[in-house]
């Protein structure tokens, strides 16, 4: 029986399996490298990855027989978008106290949808900026075994934070006091809990530098975490090939994130015009959520949001957007973050046009979400429809260049060369 097996198994052993290859084709491309539009272009994608990107009318690419096609007639291809603020594990519907009638298990179930919402969306990459429990690490690797449909995530598990601050959740009185899992006191914790992340499962380390909206008692504005205790986060984390990502809307602790060595700051509400020159100084790079606050005030109170996160975001939702338009003035590196799960998730595209609003082209806007997106992430792999990359694309039909408006609600979604949204799609 083994003699008549071994040669079958050998035989198989050495046959690798067939590639799979897709070519998609439209009628324009935005090539947010190259900073223009390309007609009728070809895309081929081999096992997930671009092969080679031409144009019907120039050099013919070379594609195998039997290849699988995604033809989108009338449309126009853009790189797969890239949000770098969001919480999949997170719904905008609950707020406040709400979130203490449902049990720890429930934000991992909601999370599978989120996921889902975001990527038909037109989203096929995000960076997951908080979430307890690793939810955030065990939803990425559910997606990436292929037993979710979702987008690709880059994890950070907790958020860094101090005690009483705004990463500090309990929100319960003294006889309820813990110390959280993420909570930190001096800088050597703050290494070791860069170190205890990463070996759960973090691909970035977020911190939250200053006060926040949904934070209880604090103020806002004001630093939370020493200057000593961020630079000790990252340098360890730099250590490790870990990015760190800084929620901060107060200006002081803006400019300690900064000097302390953080890769992004996000929401940086209310930086002066010399901390948003030290940031162009040292290509720290801004992560603005300039669309929620028009959700969260006319949401108001409803989903259990406190009066006292109201009354904060009123006072810095507009300062953050004029904030946001000096400083794509000033030329600060700026990505493009929503902040989704504070607003519904599937609704991250309708920050695009906001962002043109307070200052920057559509170009610019775009590739906040694609190529700079790719940049901060230290991800070469995402962002661009170029060869190596991976095959992630949405199209529209019309031109995003012309009306940004247009990715609110794509028509088409490709993700590693697979058609997850659009004509033929599979559910």
């Amino acid at each position: 029986m083994r003699l008549l097996f071994a040669p079958l198994l050998l035989l198989s052993a050495a046959s690798p399996a067939a590639a799979d290859t897709v070519v998609v084709t439209a009628d324009h491309m935005v090539d947010v490298l190259g900073g223009r539009t390309l007609d009728e272009p070809v895309v081929v994608i081999t096992d997930g990855r671009i092969v080679s990107v031409t144009n019907r009318g120039g050099t013919r690419p070379n594609i195998p027989a039997g290849a699988r096609r995604i033809d989108l007639p009338g449309r126009t291809i853009v790189p797969g978008l890239i949000d770098m603020h969001v919480h999949l594990t997170s719904l905008a519907d609950i707020g406040g106290y709400r979130g203490f009638e449902y049990t720890d298990s429930f934000w991992s179930a909601v999370g599978s949808a989120n996921a889902l919402k975001t990527l038909r969306a037109g989203f096929t990459t995000v960076r997951n900026v908080g979430a307890d429990g690793f939810q955030d690490v065990g939803l990425r690797q559910a997606i990436d075994g292929g037993w979710l449909q979702g987008p690709r995530i880059v994890t950070a598990g907790y958020a860094i934070g101090a005690t009483g601050g705004h990463c500090d959740e309990s929100k319960l009185p003294p006889s309820y006091d813990r110390k959280e899992v993420n909570i930190v006191s001096g800088a050597e914790e703050a290494r070791a809990k860069v170190r205890w992340l990463h070996k759960y499962g973090a691909q970035v380390i977020k911190i939250c530098a200053t006060g926040g909206v949904f934070s209880h008692g604090d103020a806002v504005g004001a630093q939370q975490l020493t200057f000593e205790e961020m630079k000790a986060i990252a340098e360890e984390a730099h250590m490790l090939g870990l990015r760190v990502a800084a929620h901060a809307h107060g200006d002081e602790g803006i400019r300690a994130a900064i000097l302390a060595g953080i890769d992004t700051i996000e929401h940086c509400s209310l930086a002066s015009d010399a901390t948003i020159a030290l940031a162009a100084q040292h290509h720290t790079w801004f992560d603005m959520d300039i669309y929620n606050d028009d959700y969260i005030l006319a949401t108001g109170t409803a989903n259990g949001t406190e009066q006292e996160s109201l009354d904060k975001e009123r006072m810095v939702g507009k300062a953050q957007r004029e904030t946001f338009r000096r400083a794509v003035k000033a030329g600060v590196k700026m990505i493009f973050g929503t902040d989704a799960g504070v607003y519904p998730h599937g609704d991250n595209g309708k920050q695009f046009a906001k962002m043109v609003e307070w200052g920057m082209t559509p170009l610019q806007a775009i590739q906040a979400a694609t190529s700079s997106a790719s940049e901060a992430l230290a991800r070469p792999d995402v962002g661009a429809i170029e060869t190596g990359r991976f095959g992630d694309m949405v199209a529209v039909r019309g031109d995003p260049l012309t009306d940004i408006r247009l990715l609110e609600h794509v028509d088409a979604v490709v993700k590693g060369g697979r058609l997850v949204k659009g004509p033929g799609a599979t559910e």
